[in-house]
């Protein structure tokens, strides 16, 4: 893996090497040794702010810091004048320094030095120039005396108290209070405007009973000024009493104050205009007056607001942008409205621009006789202008340069000769502000230089892949040559290979590659070496390996490793148990070649590795060692002892007290006939977590003691758990307190990120310490930034939080960042570098020549020219199109003109991309721009193009409608012809379940809308397609079944209950259930049955009818009295159809008719039916059958079921 790593690291570096060469550009190593030597034009570090205000209390410090060798001088202008720092007493600069300092001990005026200063830091090789400071001391006037009359007015009406603060600089912070210096409650019916005023937007009786004062705070001289307070009068028509429990509108209602439509106190009239500039805050308001009062809302015309960096306050009376851009121009509209009426405000929101840097230029060291160049692009609004300086000279007045040509923002360098350092100034400025920006190029001839130790000695391992270094410098860029042992000419192809980095590289090291290389670095200013030693030794392997071991509880393992290795090297061999270190001590002994294990427990199972280490490779096998329980032990002796968990450990102690460590022992708790496998320590602290223990660390059974590795600025104390296979014990006393000492932190910040939220940051984020790995009191974080691939100095800030915000920095810059902890103790670990990157900015440039080609009737083809990829700002996202549907190809066809996009990720020279998903016969309008991950670019030029003409859609809608003997079919046009109609085409068919007759088609003018058909007959059903048409087709088809057995209209939405699913189920049941009954019927039919019998009209049953168990009655069971019956004793009257026996009990006589016909009192009606009592008949014995033969009729049949 290390080596695959160097491979990767050399491999970039020859890379950047070749760079080098290609662009013609050297980096400077920062090697002490040659910085020290390094001669270079000043550079500024540190200056003052450009508009630099002051506090007159204290002295005045202009600071201006440069770096460069020689040590540069520094001189000031002041009003662009020669500044004499000498003949100032009250002026001193500091040594090595340009900082100027201005004291007032012996007298003077700080206003006196008021005035536009700049810093010139100048050496052999150029001169730098700090930004123009502007200083001005600040300033906290008093207020001017004045006496202010009671304010009079009426209540309900409108009232501005006007605060005049003033003027401050920086301008003070206003606010109002009382007499009694509390804060006036402000709402949305009182509140402050943006310049101090106090405004009611409607006056109430109780505003009078506390007076208002002005008060403005200045942030240099930490003053506040109190103006003379306003008393306020309310002329009211009712008197004042607390009406708290009512809302504003019964307030003025029960007041009697009439209510009013809005009016704007702020700003005055229907419109107004505000310019605000890039990156600044945008502040907009509206203060209406009215009764009720007034609610306000805000709108953008021709969009929505912002919401991501909008912000509504004061009750929505303050409409907030932060961070401005050009996105942000626009109209917007304020909007004041009470139950009464409405009134609007418009605000013209223009955003300018101050220079801001589009690629900025940074410093340039060419060797002799090479060629660079120095680019400096800014943006804003006006265009700024771009001046190029010389050393602070304007370029036009400069001494020529042969080697330099200057176009436009570039200059470009060919050839350059010694003697031509200088440092260039790029000065972008327009009426809003400018920007300064320094930038050297230094001619640099140097003889080679070694950067790295002399006379190394490197030992390597037998047949692995060996790099031998070789930094060096030089300018311009030396030659490099390997030799071996002083002799032959350079090393280079074989089993050798020169990297141009310098580094020799041995593909498969063999002992005779051992012996003294030699790199030699030359160029025309001279030639330098150094020498590598190199020695080859033989690898390093365990010889006898460990093996596998299956022993009895109580006797001896003993694992073999033994190790051949290079004589010449020291070695270390090491045991661990489970891949954790074994404990040698009065059991476990380790001699040269094995390690030995007596009295072997269960405790000792596990797997076994020897690890041999030399200082240049290792080697490592591992084995198995099994414990058998001894076979005195039987099974029975075994299940006679109960084992349990084990009891505590006890008398915890501490010894071996250090900063970062201890020794606990303990005594064991008795094992209850379970070995003790392992012992669980845990911790517990009383500042983070206080009363929870955690685990730190467990150590084999066998042991009493452990050395515990503790963290800084913790008090511990300890307790033990043992644990065998049962499970753990109880935990132990706890041990007593130890505070271990604070010290600087150990660990290093995670998941550290930087990346911009604004187009003038970088967010830089970190994954902040634990709270137990602080390692001290006051945890904080030293954050460092600096601008990636520059010779820039690290900038850097502590602070408590988990981020910190670079404010100022270039749009989308890479940045170099890394982040340290430290406490009161000390400084942590530094990070290793991140690279971030500050904030996008919207893209400057639109896509140019915008065409459209292959225009079909849904998609077309788009072609433009790309952006230059530096003016994207930012994280190249999409070419964006914003396309629309301006009209129809069809007259009196209104469309919908919303605006749709699409994105194209293309990076290759000639892009191009289809639009797709466009509707025919349409006029559109498309332009385009391009986006990165936050932003759009200015928009290209708008094309225009129509669409051809398409099949249309289908028909807005097609009823049926069925009149035996006519179906009649109705529709109407499409709602997206696609097109001009030439007509409709009517196909249709007979369906009869899954059978289709033959397909009829009909044509139609645009014009006819609708269709009859005669039906043959009432049973006959159709199925209908109907399609309109152009001159391209047949478009979507409408199809529709006409309905069955109906004069309704039919529609696709209505349904037929035949063709429901649980219509047919509900059938097929009834049909099953009566196919049941028949069956029934049939049976009874067949073999007779018990069932009631009843006279004609089916009279119901008697109460007190018995049934068998088959469900039938039996009607013998009925009780009779003894007596003879009498046709009168209609209660106790026998069924008819049924005979008495000679015991009283009705006996169920035969169904035959001439039976019936013997009985004395039997005759029938004129229907034939039976009338009074039947007789019995004499020749009828009392055992016959009761069984009836008459047929059993379906209605019986059921109440037999029953």
């Amino acid at each position: 893996m290390l080596t695959r790593r160097r491979e990767v690291a050399l491999a970039r570096l020859s890379l950047l090497l070749l760079f080098w060469r290609e662009v013609c550009t050297i980096e400077v190593p920062l090697d002490p040794k040659i910085q020290q030597d390094l001669k270079q034009p000043p550079t500024i570090v540190k200056q003052s702010l450009k508009d630099y205000i002051v506090d007159p209390r204290d002295n005045i410090i202009i600071e201006c810091e440069a770096k460069g060798n020689p040590v540069p001088t520094f001189s000031w202008r002041r009003n662009g004048k020669f500044f004499n720092v000498g003949k100032d007493p009250r002026v001193t600069m500091r040594k090595r320094s340009g900082t100027l300092e201005i004291g007032f001990r012996s007298g003077g005026r700080p206003e006196d030095y008021e005035g536009e200063y700049q810093c010139f830091a100048t050496n052999d090789f150029g001169t730098a120039l700090s930004n123009k400071i502007l200083l001005r001391v600040s300033k906290s006037p008093l207020w001017p005396k004045e006496v202010l009359e009671p304010v009079v007015v009426t209540e309900g009406s409108p009232l501005v108290l006007p605060c005049n603060p003033p003027p401050g600089l920086p301008p003070p912070h206003t606010f109002w209070m009382n007499s009694a210096m509390m804060p006036i409650t402000q709402d949305n019916r009182v509140s402050m405007g943006l310049n101090g005023d106090l405004y009611f937007s409607n006056v109430l009786a109780k505003d009078s009973t506390t007076d208002y004062s002005c008060n403005a705070r200045f942030m240099f001289t930490h003053t506040i000024q109190q103006k003379n307070p306003f008393i306020l009068k309310v002329q009211t028509k009712e008197p004042f009493n607390d009406t708290s429990g009512f809302n504003y509108t019964d307030l003025y209602s029960a007041r009697g104050v009439a209510e009013t439509t809005p009016t704007f106190l702020a700003p005055s009239g229907t419109v107004s205009s505000k310019m605000v500039l890039r990156g600044e805050e945008l502040l907009l308001e509206c203060i209406a007056a009215g009764v009720p009062t007034p609610s306000i809302k805000w709108f953008k015309k021709g969009g929505d607001l912002p919401m991501q960096k909008v912000r509504l306050e004061k009750f929505n009376k303050t409409l907030r942008v932060v961070g401005v851009s050009e996105e942000d121009s626009g109209e917007y509209i304020c909007m004041a409205n009470n139950k009464i009426g409405s009134i609007r405000h418009s605000i013209s929101v223009q955003v300018k621009a101050a220079p801001y840097w589009l690629d900025r230029p940074s410093n340039l060291v060419l060797a002799p006789d090479e060629n660079g160049r120095l680019v400096c692009r800014a943006n804003g609004n006006p265009k700024p202008s771009i001046q190029w300086l010389v050393n602070g000279e304007p370029i036009e007045t400069a001494p020529p340069n042969p080697s330099r040509k200057e176009m436009g923002d570039t200059l470009i360098f060919r050839s350059v000769q010694i003697g031509s350092s200088s440092v260039y100034q790029c000065n972008a400025s327009n009426e809003h502000g400018y920007l300064l920006a320094n930038a050297f190029v230094s001619i640099l001839d140097m003889a080679p230089r070694m950067l790295g130790p002399k006379n190394q000695l490197l030992k390597v391992i037998e047949n692995k892949r060996t790099f031998l270094d070789c930094p060096f410098f030089g300018s311009p860029l030396p030659e490099l040559r390997w030799f071996k042992n002083g002799q032959g000419s350079g090393l280079d192809g074989g089993h050798y290979r020169v990297y141009i980095n310098g580094t020799l590289e041995i593909k498969r090291v063999r002992p005779e590659d051992q012996g003294t290389y030699t790199c030699v670095a030359s160029n025309i200013m001279g030639k330098v070496e150094n020498q590598v030693r190199l020695e080859v030794k033989e690898p390093t392997r365990i010889d006898r390996a460990p093996a596998h071991l299956t022993v009895t509880r109580g006797s001896l393992a003993r694992f073999d490793c033994r190790v051949k290795s290079d004589p010449t090297l020291p070695i270390t061999v090491t045991w661990l148990k489970d891949d954790k270190p074994v404990n040698l001590g009065w059991r476990l002994k380790k001699d040269k070649d094995s390690l030995s294990i007596p009295n072997v427990h269960e405790g000792d199972e596990g797997t076994y590795t020897c690890t041999v280490k030399t200082e240049l490779d290792e080697d490592s096998a591992s084995a198995r060692l099994t414990v058998l329980e001894d076979e005195s032990l039987s099974p029975s002796n075994r299940s006679a002892m109960h084992a349990d968990r084990p009891d505590p450990p006890m008398d915890l102690e501490l010894s071996d007290l250090a900063e970062r460590s201890l020794r606990l022992t303990w005594i064991p708790g008795d094992d209850n006939h379970s070995p003790i496998r392992q012992f669980l320590i845990q911790y517990e602290e009383n500042h983070w977590d206080p009363g929870k223990w955690q685990n730190l660390t467990s150590c084999p059974g066998n042991l009493n003691t452990i050395i515990l590795e503790l963290s800084p600025f913790i008090n511990y104390q300890f307790r033990v758990i043992a644990i065998n296979d049962i499970g753990p014990s109880e935990p132990s006393l706890p041990s007593p307190r130890y505070r271990t000492s604070g010290a600087p932190p150990d660990a290093i910040p995670g998941n550290i990120q930087g990346m911009g939220t604004k187009k003038t940051n970088m967010e830089v984020t970190w994954k902040p310490l634990p709270d137990k790995e602080g390692n001290g009191p006051n945890l904080r974080y030293v954050v460092w930034w600096r601008r990636q691939d520059t010779a820039d100095e690290w900038k850097n800030i502590t602070t408590k939080e988990a981020k910190h915000v670079v404010h100022n920095t270039d749009t989308y810059t890479p940045y170099e960042i890394k982040v340290q902890a430290i406490n009161d103790f000390g400084r942590g670990p530094e990070s290793h570098v991140v690279i971030g990157h500050s904030g996008e900015d919207r893209p400057t440039e639109a896509p140019t020549n915008l065409q459209v080609s292959k225009v079909d009737s849904t998609k077309v083809n788009v072609h433009w020219n790309p952006v230059d990829p530096s003016s994207i700002m930012g994280e190249f996202k999409e070419y964006r199109a914003y396309y629309w549907r301006e009209s129809s190809l069809l007259k009196g066809l209104s469309v919908n003109q919303e605006k749709k996009t699409k994105g194209f990720y293309v990076t290759s020279d000639e892009p191009t991309g289809i639009l797709t998903g466009l509707i025919p016969y349409s006029n559109y309008k498309m332009y385009m721009v391009v986006a990165n991950k936050q932003y759009e670019g200015p928009q290209s030029n708008t094309v225009k193009f129509q669409t051809k003409e398409g099949v249309p859609a289908a028909p807005k809608f097609f009823k049926i409608v069925q009149r035996y003997p006519d179906v009649y079919l109705e529709w109407d046009k499409p709602l997206e012809p696609n097109g001009i109609l030439i007509g409709y085409m009517l196909k249709y068919q007979t369906v009869n379940g899954t059978r289709l007759g033959r397909m009829h088609m009909e044509n139609f003018l645009p014009n006819v809308t609708d269709f009859s058909l005669r039906l043959p007959d009432r049973y006959t059903h159709y199925k209908f397609f109907l399609a309109a048409r152009t001159q391209v087709g047949a478009g979507e088809v409408y199809a529709e079944e006409s309905p069955h057995f109906t004069n309704e209209a039919y529609s696709k939405d209505q349904v037929d209950i035949a063709t429901q699913g649980w219509f047919i189920g509900l059938m097929c049941a009834i049909a099953l259930l009566v196919l049941i009954l028949l069956i029934v019927c049939f049976i009874k039919r067949s073999r007779g049955g018990k069932y009631p019998v009843r006279d004609k009209k089916d009279l119901p049953l008697d109460s007190v009818d018995q049934k068998d168990q088959d469900g039938s009655f039996d009607y013998r069971k009925k009780s009779v009295p003894t007596r003879p019956f009498r046709r009168s004793d209609e209660d106790n009257k026998p069924l008819q159809g049924s005979q008495t026996s000679l015991d009283g009990n009705v006996k169920e006589s035969d169904d035959s008719l001439v039976d019936y016909g013997e009985g004395g009192d039997g005759q029938f009606n004129e229907d034939g039916s039976f009338i009074g009592q039947y007789t019995v008949k004499k020749d009828k014995e009392e055992t016959e059958g009761n069984e009836s033969s008459e047929a059993t009729s379906p209605v019986n049949a059921i109440y037999s079921l029953a």
